[in-house]
């Protein structure tokens, strides 16, 4: 029973860890969105047709874009900031004030540069009114306090509301999405009923956390939105590297040919979030061992890179092999082009985990430009390869282009770690 009793100790200790803590719940964040996404895209597909599914995702692919212009780099700097005042009520209250208000005006901007996109200049004719009515997410980006509880190490509460307003959405789309003219209200629903949720969690930070909402201070906004610019400008590059496929191929593809790849692509982008993931659970953690102690800090981030590279290697080969039963359990019929999309994908996930390392040695170190050189370096490979591949050979162009671009950003990484601080690389690498 003693034997038990130690066994079951470390267990426990082990989950209390707080850098385990926040990859679970940030993993129960995101499976639980994978599941609602793999849930309603046969119901989608069946309701509104291939070709409307492609131009929602279209949409979709845009506002996510939009998207790193509101969340302007606050997911990485703000956590920390409330972190570090977590025991100062005031200081908080003026944190989350300064934060939401910056966003809330950075999702104003987004609409009015869509609007006078869309109706001023003529563009995204095909899907104007889908991509109007899918708005509401940039508001619900705005005021998701994701990176308050993150920063508290708290997160149980802002999973358990992401995992309600997810189910919501599937309930709505049972209910009320049921031919293709009804394909405007899909995100529409999506960013409704996120908008919803966060305003009744910021209620709750107001009541139960003793938060006070105070007028926005314009100074403390425009020194964060300046600091915060490369860590923007970093996550833009990066996003439309990494999601930035199905608007190139919107040049060159029908409706129903996008509908196909972003079948394929919702399943590997989905898995393509858990490199962040791990970055984004260990980073606490992996800071604080840099500040104290370099070798210990290079040897968790070892044991880390080694396991996820193991696990990654496993969804490679599970994602290659089910690839025409995961499409046709999706699609609940035959799309051989989707499942040559996926087969093809399925080997990023692997990709992205190569890159964990060096990622995560930037950002304890604090080598912001670094991580900015690299995104965008890795930004206009993806950008001229995979449109010259895509006009080439179409959609099977355009994997090849994303596939090559996972390998190019590695090696681009690798070389401006070597060149700029030769210390870190083979403290690291050795």
């Amino acid at each position: 029973m003693f034997e038990k009793l130690n066994l079951l100790i470390p267990l426990g200790n082990y989950f209390r860890n707080k850098s385990i803590q926040n990859f679970l719940f940030l993993s129960f964040i995101q499976s639980s969105n994978v599941l609602i996404s793999i849930i309603s895209m046969p119901l989608l597909i069946q309701s509104i047709g291939l070709d409307q599914f492609g131009l929602v995702n279209l949409a979709l692919s845009v506002i996510a874009m939009l998207n790193i212009l509101v969340a302007f780099g606050y997911n990485l700097s703000a956590p920390r900031e409330v972190a570090i005042n977590r025991e100062d009520k005031t200081a908080l209250s003026r944190i989350v004030s300064n934060v939401f208000s910056a966003k809330v005006f950075l999702a104003g901007i987004a609409s009015l540069i869509v609007l006078v996109a869309a109706f001023g200049l003529g563009l995204f004719s095909e899907y104007r009114i889908i991509l109007i009515f899918s708005l509401l997410l940039l508001f619900s980006e705005a005021t998701l306090p994701l990176w308050f509880f993150q920063g508290r190490e708290k997160m149980k509460l802002v999973s358990i509301a992401n995992v309600f307003s997810k189910l919501l959405f599937l309930l709505g789309i049972v209910l009320f999405i049921h031919s293709p003219e009804q394909s405007k209200w899909v995100n529409f629903m999506l960013g409704l009923l996120g908008l919803g949720i966060n305003l009744l969690l910021l209620g709750y930070i107001h009541t139960f956390l003793d938060i006070r909402f105070y007028r926005p201070e314009f100074k403390a906004i425009w020194k964060s939105l300046r600091e915060n610019v490369l860590l923007f400008l970093s996550n833009f590059a990066s996003f439309i590297s990494i999601n930035g496929g199905l608007i190139i191929l919107s040049f060159f593809s029908n409706a129903e040919t996008l509908g196909m790849y972003s079948l394929a692509e919702r399943v590997v982008m989905v898995l393509r979030l858990f490199p962040a993931l791990i970055v984004q659970a260990i980073f606490p953690n992996a800071s604080k061992l840099y500040q104290e102690d370099a070798n210990r800090f290079y040897r968790f981030l070892r044991r880390v890179h080694i396991r996820v590279l193991l696990l990654g290697v496993v969804v490679f080969a599970g994602v290659y092999l089910t690839a025409p039963w995961i499409i046709q359990i999706l699609s609940r019929s035959t799309l051989d082009e989707s499942v040559s999309y996926l087969q093809v994908l399925s080997a990023i996930p692997f990709l992205a985990c190569m890159n964990i390392g060096n990622v995560t040695l930037m950002l304890v170190a604090d080598l912001k430009k670094l991580l900015f050189r690299a995104s965008w370096m890795m930004c206009v490979y993806m950008v001229v390869v995979s449109a010259i591949l895509t006009s080439m050979l179409g959609g099977i162009g355009l994997c090849i282009g994303i596939l090559s671009t996972e390998v190019i950003v590695f090696l681009i990484c690798l070389v401006l770690l070597y060149r700029h601080n030769r210390t870190l690389f083979r403290g690291y690498y050795s």
